[in-house]
C-alpha cells in the first residue's frame, strides 16, 4: 500500500523521499516508524488522515501520516 508521510520538526529529515512510502497491507504506524528509523520514543503525536491516534493504529492505502516529536514552547 502507498501511504502520504510527512516527518515534523525534529523528526522532518526522516520524512520519506518525496513524501511516500510503500508498506504491505496490515502494516500498523509502529512498522513505518522502524521503516524510517524513527525510534518510537522520539515519536509523541501520530496523525492519520487527521485524526490522532496510537501507534498500533492499522495504516490503509492512500493514508495521510505526520508524525510530530515533542514539542516545547513558551
Amino acid at each position: 500500500m502507498r501511504l502520504n508521510v510527512k516527518c515534523f520538526a525534529t523528526l522532518a529529515e526522516k520524512s520519506p523521499p518525496g513524501g511516500a512510502c510503500e508498506l504491505p497491507e496490515g502494516a500498523d504506524v509502529a512498522r513505518l516508524m522502524d521503516s524510517l528509523q524513527l525510534p518510537a520514543a522520539e515519536v509523541k503525536i501520530i496523525f492519520i488522515n487527521g485524526v490522532a491516534v496510537e501507534p498500533d493504529a492499522v495504516l490503509h492505502d492512500g493514508d495521510r501520516v505526520g508524525l510530530f516529536p515533542a514539542v516545547g514552547g513558551g
